[in-house]
């Protein structure tokens, strides 16, 4: 039988998402609905675009979905700074780091991969 690793950046940007998704109930119950929705759409779609890269039809393919996964990433850190820095918003450490060691994750997944496309 063969042994499935881990996927490293799925299983991280599904425990992002999960989080989101209960950051934004916890904006919603206090009325901050916009944000919510902005920081839902966001940090939900970072782990979407890495599913999608999953399956790229080629390495230029993988890159440009995991570029856009980032890219989703940066805005999703947007909006939980402006929670992190608002007085009158709640703050979620545990989604700021997962965030951060996320965007790690992904900048070296990228570049690693860049460095292959460009040698091939």
């Amino acid at each position: 039988m063969m042994e499935v690793r881990e996927n490293v950046v799925v299983t991280k940007s599904t425990e992002l998402a999960l989080l989101v998704i209960e950051f934004c109930e916890e904006l919603e119950g206090n009325k901050k609905f916009v944000v919510a929705r902005q920081l839902l759409k966001a940090g939900t779609s970072v782990g979407a675009n890495i599913r999608e890269a999953q399956n790229a039809e080629s390495m230029a393919d993988f890159v440009h979905k995991l570029k856009i996964a980032a890219k989703e990433l940066e805005e999703t850190k947007y909006w939980l700074e402006l929670c992190e820095k608002s007085k009158s918003y709640p703050c979620n450490e545990e989604l700021i780091s997962t965030s951060s060691e996320l965007s790690l994750i992904l900048g070296k997944i990228v570049s690693t991969s860049k460095k292959k496309l460009n040698n091939s």
